[in-house]
């Protein structure tokens, strides 16, 4: 014969494994919120234009001799105009193209950014959203990027995006 336990032993158990829940979500939220404040001025300013209008804006972020380079697609540019220029293409190419900083990490001049990176290919039956990884290195005073790595899976949001493997955006 099995015995139950006592019906408040069940009730305070049951709330606390809902207070345990609840904290642990507060906590992460937080945690990311936290990230997000104190994310060294550059990459909000990286963030906030990848998700403007103005592609110039991307470009001005950077040195003169600037590079950015796209790993996924295996293209570098050169200099503010390239990048800003690059940043119109994606624009033209991605409806609502957002980078979404999930937490920044600064050591020297190296900045790594953790993000999500989403939008919607232009004909494309669905949308994207996929894990991103960028290396900002800035100027000495950490003020100007110098180069920027972005690091993320092509084949993952052509998957998600309803695309085959093959497909190549059409020339702009």
């Amino acid at each position: 014969m099995t015995s139950r336990p006592p019906r408040a032993l069940t009730v305070m158990l049951a709330a606390a494994a809902f207070c345990a829940t609840t904290a642990a979500t507060a906590t992460t939220a937080h945690a990311a919120q936290s990230a997000e404040r104190r994310a060294p001025r550059i990459v909000t300013d990286w963030a906030r234009a990848w998700n403007g209008t103005d592609s110039r804006a991307l470009g001005a972020l950077f040195t003169v001799d600037g590079t950015y380079t796209d790993q996924a697609v295996g293209i570098t540019f050169r200099g503010r105009e390239e990048i800003s220029g690059w940043k119109a293409r994606a624009d033209r190419l991605i409806d609502n193209v957002r980078v979404t900083v999930r937490t920044a990490h600064r050591d020297g001049d190296r900045i790594t950014v953790e993000a999500i990176y989403s939008g919607r290919l232009k004909g494309a039956p669905k949308p994207f959203a996929v894990p991103m990884t960028t290396l900002l290195d800035v100027d000495k005073n950490r003020c100007r990027i110098t180069s920027d790595e972005d690091h993320y899976s092509l084949a993952t949001v052509l998957a998600q995006s309803g695309l085959p493997a093959d497909w190549t955006p059409p020339a702009s």
